[in-house]
């Protein structure tokens, strides 16, 4: 795709996403029929992470995540805001999912392992997920910045400009804020639980 269209074709979410903030229901069938193919990469991507542990199929896993946000639409920035809250939404319903099997499983008890130690099956990668989501919310109750640039990178797959434009600051701020972010989870997912 050229430039030109590309930027037409972002501008062109970018009011959509603003006619669904406003209420208008029509803007919402049209912006999930144009990015629905792209969403839904976002969920097979977090469920190939998963090993194929989750009973879970990339369209459910990206329903579960629209269902959270159908009814009260954000304020969406842009685009890139639209598909990083959404990368968040999915790894949320993914995380929820993973919560309930081990729930089932254990009788309502949840398996806390550290990541080099665990053991390889489905138990252990289910507990990763679950120890890497405590650890993600404990940094974002430390430094939030630094938990949204770190989840903006990996989760929602944006590049350090996209980031940027997202969160208004610096690409110096953001790369500090991300290098602060990976050593601080390495260190806190080496650590037992």
């Amino acid at each position: 795709m050229r430039a030109d269209q590309e930027q037409a074709s972002h501008s062109g979410l970018t009011e959509l996403l603003q006619s669904w903030q406003r209420g208008d229901g029509r803007a919402f069938a049209r912006l999930f029929e144009r990015v629905y193919t792209q969403l839904k990469d976002i969920a097979a991507q977090r469920l190939r992470e998963m090993n194929g542990v989750s009973t879970l199929t990339p369209t459910e896993l990206l329903h579960e995540a629209v269902l959270r946000v159908v009814d009260s639409p954000m304020d969406w920035k842009n685009r890139a805001h639209f598909f990083a809250t959404m990368s968040l939404l999915v790894r949320s319903a993914l995380v929820d999912h993973a919560r309930a099997r081990v729930a089932v499983k254990r009788g309502g008890h949840a398996v806390r392992v550290t990541l080099t130690h665990a053991d390889p099956g489905e138990e252990s990668i289910v507990a990763d997920v679950l120890s890497l989501d405590q650890a993600l919310t404990k940094l974002e109750g430390l430094d939030a910045r630094s938990s949204e640039v770190l989840h903006l990178t990996y989760f929602a797959g944006l590049d350090r400009q996209q980031i940027v434009d997202v969160l208004g600051v610096s690409l110096s701020t953001v790369d500090r804020e991300l290098k602060f972010a990976r050593a601080w989870l390495s260190r806190e997912l080496e650590q037992p639980l």
